[in-house]
């Protein structure tokens, strides 16, 4: 009797670290996230680009919710066997909110800027960033539709 009550406090002590350590590391990746948006500017230079400065919080709850639920499928492994034709518009969500997180961060860092530059290629900025959006665009269709299907 004695043995059993010793392993089920050692099972509800190892329950509790463990659940301690997950809670720790997911306020610390949270808030290191959130750092970098606060840093990054992302969301106000969001409304300022699409000139929605009364819908700021509507932004602000996207990305909220949009974390809570992708990170909740993530830890819950749920699966939905859908075709890939209605997984377009989450994979058309996803991808500009990567493509607003690099450009925000290249923004922030003035690579291109700075790399136009030195290259003597400002005449041509215009025609880079296309470039490079464009390029961005066929290699995620590329690697989406023909690589991982």
């Amino acid at each position: 009797m004695k043995r059993r009550r010793t392993s089920l406090v050692h099972e509800w002590l190892s329950g509790g670290l463990l659940a301690v350590i997950g809670i720790a590391g997911g306020f610390t990746v949270g808030s290191a996230f959130i750092a970098l948006l606060i840093m990054l500017d992302l969301i106000p230079r969001l409304v300022q680009l699409t000139r929605a400065y009364r819908k700021s919080v509507v932004f602000e709850s996207s990305i909220l919710l949009g974390t809570l639920f992708w990170s909740s499928a993530d830890l819950f492994d749920w699966k939905a066997a859908l075709p890939a034709f209605v997984l377009l518009a989450p994979a058309v969500f996803h991808g500009l909110f990567v493509g607003m997180f690099a450009a925000a961060l290249t923004e922030v860092l003035n690579v291109i800027p700075i790399v136009s530059k030195r290259l003597k290629l400002q005449p041509y900025l215009f025609t880079l960033l296309v470039a490079m959006v464009l390029g961005k665009v066929v290699g995620s269709l590329f690697d989406w539709l023909w690589v991982h299907h």
